[in-house]
């Protein structure tokens, strides 16, 4: 439902995910907006802007400042956690993201949290931006805390192929490591929302084209439920790929938002969903948003407003090649969308 004034972005961010009332959809995303254009624009540039909470909060603003987006989210990476907790990493550059480079975990056992984890370089640059964020844009702009949840940091500290193997050879041993990692996403996210996070996302991997829907249900549903209720903040569940066969379960998970991929069609997400979960998304990335022109990204953006979804955006991290005008094209058209609807 539409309302006729004009509200914050803060405050219509939190509509959209919340399932409220709205004067135009939100346009945002919860995982990464940043491009090499931004970087030049804001003069932070990765990999500095991963370790640094000043020059990743000032690349995280051009979200808001450059794209006209209705939220902030400033963790960029997939790998804050996976550094802070002994992985050796390779930082990236201007056009590459980091990677892990080892997998320093071998059993359950071997799970443990250091005293100073909220002081690592990683993990405390996010926490920093947070705070950066929440002081100069707090008032009017949402927001976003990022945590990787048991799945993703299984898939880091231990190896995505052991991992997957092991879900069928020794799933004790999988129920084991994700008991113990879960306790990972609460300590980072309440320190996120302690330093200024309005909204968590929780990024967990378990994407179609690796794990099966009774996989979801059977392994990761439950701890998805607890961890909903013991971060009791609002809060949005990312995985990639095609995600509609898991989607009933996923909206019995506690989320109030799911940010989906363009492998599923918007139209048929929100009929799986039926009200039960708000939708984020779900524009591509690599035809459209990389490859494609401002017309084809404004032709996915009015196919996802007119499915419904509740918060338009890309589908996932964008490739930091992407054009800035595509980026802009979002906000563009659900602008404009707003005025012919006035």
């Amino acid at each position: 439902m539409q309302i006729d004034y004009k509200m914050t972005s803060k405050r219509r961010f939190l509509s959209g995910i919340l399932g409220g009332r709205v004067d135009r959809p939100p346009v945002a995303s919860v995982t990464s907006v940043a491009n090499i254009e931004q970087m030049e624009m804001t003069g932070a540039f990765f990999p500095d802007a991963h370790l640094d909470g000043e020059k990743m909060a000032r690349l995280a603003a051009g979200a808001h400042e450059y794209l006209g987006y209705d939220a902030i989210m400033p963790y960029f990476s997939v790998q804050a956690e996976a550094a802070a907790l002994g992985c050796e990493m390779d930082w990236g550059d201007m056009e590459n993201m980091p990677v892990e480079r080892s997998h320093p975990w071998s059993e359950p056992e071997d799970v443990r949290i250091p005293n100073d984890f909220l002081k690592a370089p990683s993990i405390k640059a996010v926490l920093d931006a947070l705070r950066i964020l929440r002081s100069g844009y707090g008032d009017q702009v949402a927001i976003v805390g990022k945590v990787m949840g048991p799945w993703t940091l299984a898939y880091h500290m231990h190896g995505i192929n052991d991992f997957l193997l092991e879900t069928l050879t020794e799933p004790d041993k999988i129920r084991h490591f994700l008991d113990r990692l879960k306790e990972i996403p609460v300590l980072f996210g309440r320190a996120q929302m302690e330093a200024g996070a309005d909204v968590l996302c929780l990024a967990d991997h378990a994407t179609g084209d690796l794990v099966s829907p009774t996989m979801y249900h059977d392994f990761l549903l439950p701890y998805h439920q607890e961890l909903t209720q013991r971060l009791g903040c609002p809060m949005v569940l990312h995985i990639c790929g095609n995600t509609l066969d898991r989607m009933h379960s996923i909206c019995e998970s506690g989320f109030d938002c799911f940010h989906f991929d363009s492998k599923v069609d918007a139209q048929d997400a929100m009929e799986v969903i039926a009200g039960r979960i708000s939708l984020m998304g779900n524009v591509n990335n690599p035809e459209i948003l990389l490859s494609g022109t401002p017309e084809q990204v404004a032709e996915q953006t009015r196919y996802a407003m007119e499915s419904g979804v509740q918060v338009i955006g890309p589908e996932c991290a964008i490739p930091l090649q992407t054009p800035l005008e595509n980026l802009r094209m979002i906000a563009h058209m659900v602008q404009t969308a707003r005025v012919i609807h006035e």
